[in-house]
């Protein structure tokens, strides 16, 4: 199925049950909805699902323009208009996690499921090849060389993106929703494995902290994929998080 946001066309698969339960899934960056499937083939025969291919990713279209965090959140609300749900669940791994995180401080939600989900700028210490790419940039002449040394230095996600989604991810990384986190007051729970090297486990910890109605299922020795190499834990905790107020 296809979605027009900011002329961008967004692919997504919808699963209507007629349930008033709606449960969204949101994947990561560089992923797609097939990423998200393993954890919603549980609930797609009794409640509503929505699935969808984000902008830049999957068969959706790239942004016209840099799109924000917040831009992506206020398009997942307008496909809920459009599909008329209302009150969602929101499922969000990496990249989707903060969409979600920030979807759920700004609109009505239900539940909110963060997995391994950035939400500040981590600034971390200059390693060897940023400390190159920062002396290339002094030296008259070699401005526009380092910005071609980036796709060999740069992170794999960065290396392997279009240009337009190089900004996204830029403006992605530089954002921190910790103020966001701190509005959301619908049930939240937080999945996080204890060796994801992409979104540290004290950050869950901290996060965790400022969020007022929220807990953490720790996934001991597991990585920033930690929701699937646990699969059957993982959808046995959702299960229970999603169907904990339902008659």
């Amino acid at each position: 199925m296809k979605f027009v946001y900011k002329d961008t066309s967004i692919n997504y698969q919808y699963y209507d049950n007629s349930s008033k339960t709606c449960i969204i899934y949101l994947h990561g960056w560089g992923q797609n909805i097939n990423m998200m499937m393993p954890i919603a083939k549980p609930f797609i025969k009794k409640d509503n699902v929505l699935i969808i291919d984000l902008p830049g990713f999957g068969d959706s279209e790239e942004p016209k323009e840099v799109w924000s965090i917040y831009d992506f959140a206020d398009m997942v609300h307008e496909l809920t208009k459009e599909l008329k749900i209302k009150n969602p669940i929101l499922i969000g791994h990496s990249f989707g996690g903060k969409i979600s995180l920030v979807y759920a401080s700004k609109y009505e939600t239900r539940k909110l499921v963060l997995l391994a989900s950035p939400y500040k700028k981590n600034i971390k210490k200059d390693n060897f090849k940023t400390k190159i790419l920062k002396f290339m940039k002094k030296i008259p002449g070699l401005g526009g060389l380092a910005e071609k040394a980036k796709k060999y230095f740069g992170s794999t996600d960065y290396k392997n993106a279009s240009v337009m989604m190089r900004k996204v991810l830029v403006k992605h990384v530089n954002l921190d929703v910790s103020d966001d986190a701190k509005k959301i007051k619908c049930p939240t729970l937080l999945i996080w494995g204890t060796k994801d090297e992409a979104v540290s486990y004290d950050d869950a910890v901290e996060l965790e902290k400022l969020i007022s109605n929220c807990g953490l299922v720790t996934y001991e020795g597991n990585t920033h994929y930690a929701y699937l190499e646990r699969l059957t834990q993982t959808n046995n905790v959702l299960r229970t998080f999603i169907g904990s107020d339902e008659k």
